[in-house]
C-alpha cells in the first residue's frame, strides 16, 4: 500500500507540469491582449509598451512560462496583473469560501444520495425505487441557477427564513455563515446527490446479489447487519471514487452558484481573471485546483485500504 501511494505521489509532478503547460499555452491562444486590457481606456502605445515590459509580456511565451515556473518553484505564484496583489494572497482570500461551500454541498449529496440509493436498491421495482429514480433525474436535469433563483424567491423573499445572498466567514459569525451557505450548498449539492444516488443504487444491486450476502442471510444475521456491514461496506469503493471526483468538480464548478448568491469565491475569481487576461491568476488557480484534485485522489486511495482490507494486501 505504501509503495503504491509513493508511486502515486511521484506521478503528481509530471501531471501538474503538463496541466500548467497546457493552460499557459491555451491562455495565450485566446483573442485579446493583456497589456491593452490593463491599459483600459488609455491607448497610448508608450504606456502599453511599458506594461508589456513590466510584466514580461514582450518576451516569447516560452520565456514567460519559464519565469512563472521559476517563481512557482520558489513558492511564488506571481502577481495579479489587474490589482497588483499576489496570486497566493488572492487564492487565500477566495478559496475558503468555495471550499466550505463545496464541503457543505458534498454533505447534502451524501446525506440525500446514499440513503436514497440504498432504499432504491433494496426496493428494486417498487414505488420507492421509482420515486428515487425520478428525483435523481430531476436533480440532474434542473439547472442550478434556476433552482437557486426559486429558493431565493420562496425561502428568502416570501418566507424571510434565510439571506438571499452574501457570505459571512465562520470566524466572524458561525451562525450567520451557516445561514448564508445553506441555500447555495443545497443548490450545488443536488446534482451531485442525484449522481451519488444512481451510483449507490447500482453498487448496492451488484453487491446484494453476491453469494456472501446469501450466506450471511442463511446464517440468520439481522437484515440491517447484512445491508450495512456486508452490503454497503463492499459497495463503498466505487462510491469513494465518485465522491472524490465530485468534490473536485464542486470546487471547479461553483461558478454559477457563486454568481447567483453573490459569494466571493474561487469561481468568480477565475472568471474575472479570464475576462481581464490576468494570466498569473488563471495559472495559479488552475494549479491549485489540480493540486486539490490530486490530493482528493490520494485520499480516495487511502480510503480504499480502510474500507477493503484486500486492497491493503
Amino acid at each position: 500500500m505504501l509503495r503504491y501511494l509513493a508511486s502515486r505521489v511521484l506521478s503528481v509532478v509530471p501531471t501538474l507540469f503538463v496541466v500548467s503547460v497546457v493552460v499557459f499555452a491555451l491562455q495565450h491562444m485566446l483573442p485579446g491582449d493583456a497589456a491593452t486590457a490593463l491599459a483600459g481606456d488609455v491607448l497610448d502605445p508608450k504606456i502599453i509598451a511599458q506594461i508589456r515590459e513590466e510584466y514580461h509580456l514582450d518576451q516569447p511565451v516560452v520565456v514567460q512560462y519559464g519565469l512563472w515556473l521559476g517563481g512557482v518553484l520558489h513558492g511564488d505564484l506571481g502577481q495579479s496583473l489587474r490589482n497588483h496583489i499576489g496570486v497566493t494572497e488572492l487564492i487565500a482570500q477566495k478559496l475558503p469560501a468555495t471550499a466550505l461551500l463545496s464541503a457543505m454541498a458534498m454533505a447534502w449529496a451524501l446525506l440525500i444520495g446514499v440513503p436514497a440509493g440504498i432504499v432504491a436498491a433494496l426496493r428494486k421495482g417498487g414505488w420507492l425505487d421509482y420515486a428515487a429514480n425520478v428525483a435523481g433525474l430531476a436533480g440532474l436535469s434542473v439547472p442550478p441557477f434556476w433552482l437557486g433563483l426559486m429558493l431565493i424567491l420562496f425561502i428568502s423573499a416570501k418566507l424571510g427564513l434565510l439571506p438571499a445572498s452574501g457570505y459571512v466567514s465562520p470566524l466572524q459569525d458561525p451562525k450567520a455563515a451557516l445561514e448564508s451557505l445553506l441555500m447555495p450548498s443545497f443548490v450545488l449539492g443536488m446534482s451531485v446527490a442525484a449522481v451519488m444516488m444512481r451510483h449507490t443504487r447500482s453498487a448496492m444491486l451488484a453487491t446484494m446479489a453476491a453469494d456472501y450476502i446469501r450466506t450471511a442471510r442463511a446464517k440468520g444475521l439481522y437484515e440491517r447487519l447484512v445491508v450495512l456491514r456486508h452490503g454497503l461496506r463492499n459497495a463503498l469503493v466505487p462510491l469513494i471514487t465518485m465522491a472524490a471526483l465530485q468534490t473536485g468538480q464542486l470546487l471547479a464548478g461553483a461558478v454559477l452558484t457563486e454568481q447567483v448568491f453573490t459569494i466571493p469565491g474561487f469561481g468568480r475569481l477565475i472568471v474575472d481573471a479570464v475576462y481581464t487576461r490576468d494570466y498569473a491568476v488563471v495559472q495559479g488557480v488552475v494549479l491549485v485546483t489540480a493540486c486539490i484534485y490530486v490530493t482528493l485522489n490520494l485520499a480516495a486511495d487511502v480510503a480504499y485500504g480502510v474500507v477493503d482490507p484486500r486492497i491493503r494486501r
